[in-house]
């Protein structure tokens, strides 16, 4: 019964898979950001590019969602979910403001996928330079879905996988104690 066995027990031994995963994982994704073409989306085709937004953030909520559910159960490879996910959402972001700098005045300042990148990861983290200004309707209401999405679904998926890894080590024995000697 692989939900009762201990650390030792093949939970453990099935999730020691997931681990390697992780940075290939991640670095797919950015090769994909960096890689994938983003001119089939933008000003040209407004309902398509808000309809793969939408349908793209819904799946990502709903599997952060289950992999949010599956780490309070300490259920294999939700860390490595988790992160990608989380990785996977700011790439979405970042892909959305890039597309929507293509359309003349939503932005001053953003270019390139990097400097939408850079300008994802200001916003979560709450700062500003001031060198990427949006000036448009459309960057504003990413931005504010992107303010809204991580105060729900991120923190909520960073709680999580803190307390997983809280967890995890804490029942794992110190590493390098034995039996003390007098």
């Amino acid at each position: 019964m692989a939900q009762s066995d201990g650390p030792t027990g093949p939970r453990k031994e099935s999730s020691a898979w997931a681990w390697p995963l992780l940075g290939p994982a991640v670095a797919v994704l950015f090769a994909a950001y960096f890689l994938l073409p983003a001119r089939v989306l933008g000003p040209e085709r407004p309902a398509l590019s808000w309809t793969v937004f939408t349908v793209v953030l819904a799946a990502i909520a709903a599997l952060l969602l289950k992999h949010m559910r599956d780490a309070m159960f300490d259920r294999p490879g939700t860390v490595v979910a988790l992160v990608s996910l989380m990785c996977l959402t700011v790439l979405v972001f970042s892909s959305a403001y890039f597309v929507i700098s293509h359309d003349p005045g939503e932005f001053r300042g953003l270019r390139t996928r990097l400097d939408a990148l850079y300008f994802t990861l200001l916003t979560l983290a709450t700062l500003s330079y001031s060198d990427i200004v949006p000036r448009g309707q459309s960057a504003r209401l990413v931005i504010v879905l992107q303010i809204l999405y991580t105060l729900v679904f991120l923190t909520a998926a960073a709680t999580s996988l803190t307390g997983k890894l809280r967890r995890t080590a804490a029942s794992r024995p110190p590493h390098g104690r034995g039996p003390r000697r007098g």
